[in-house]
């Protein structure tokens, strides 16, 4: 029971398998992990390497095929569709490489969309959409559609939106994949202070110096761990 409190997220000899055709994928490999509470964590690996698996895993849009994963105390490995819902709009804010924003909604409506989901008042949704698109620097944009917003300030409206209902975790799916370098520094500074704010944050990456903002890296091959290294924050380098 310690462990489990000390540890927001354990992985406990975590499977996932794919059936095609008659050949079985392995997608992810006997994974054992531990995640504390707001740490800050990269996943990378090459293509085929199971991080997308792992995100899904984790975030909770997919289930481990064996093994456990404990979330917030809460074993999630065996819950079914609607209880994994529940899971994800409480537990996890998510950011995408393309924004996935609604195009006709202005940037507070698509903040405070999964606040529709918890049934939280209008009057409520629209003070919290505010605070947290003010928290991100988008206070003079709140009213502006995603085609009037420059990709920073679309990433910006998903960052708030991933934050809007108080998430343990923010996983983020190469989250300036779309970005320019110095718009890309300004979101990775945004996630530093997020961090330095309590939510634990998860980036899945390809590249290596937005990996190397993160305080651990955890490398996969083959579906398996291949190296866990901490502390990597310190190297990367002055802009």
């Amino acid at each position: 029971m310690l462990e489990k409190m000390a540890n927001l997220i354990t992985l406990d000899a975590l499977c996932k398998y794919y059936q095609v055709g008659a050949e079985t994928i392995h997608a992810v490999r006997s994974i054992d992990l531990r995640i504390e509470r707001n740490e800050y964590l990269a996943i990378m690996g090459p293509s085929g390497s199971g991080k997308s698996t792992m995100m899904n895993v984790l975030g909770c849009l997919d289930t481990p095929t064996s093994g456990r994963y404990i979330l917030n105390n809460q074993d999630v490995s065996t819950l079914g569709d609607n209880q994994l819902a529940d899971i994800r709009n409480r537990e996890i804010g998510f950011v995408f490489q393309t924004f996935n924003l609604l195009p006709r909604y202005s940037a507070l409506d698509n903040v405070t969309l999964p606040l529709v989901y918890s049934g939280t008042s209008r009057q409520k949704r629209v003070e919290r959409g505010k605070e947290v698109l003010t928290r991100v620097g988008l206070e003079d944009r709140m009213y502006h559609k995603p085609n009037e917003l420059s990709g920073g300030q679309r990433q910006r409206v998903a960052l708030a939106r991933a934050l809007v209902n108080h998430p343990s975790i923010i996983l983020a799916d190469e989250p300036t994949g779309n970005l320019d370098s110095k718009t890309s520094e300004d979101i990775l500074r945004l996630f530093d202070e997020i961090q330095q704010h309590g939510n634990t944050i998860i980036i899945v990456t390809h590249e290596e110096d937005i990996a190397r903002h993160a305080r651990r890296i955890i490398r996969l091959i083959d579906g398996a761990i291949e190296a866990d290294t901490r502390d990597v924050s310190d190297k990367v380098p002055e802009s």
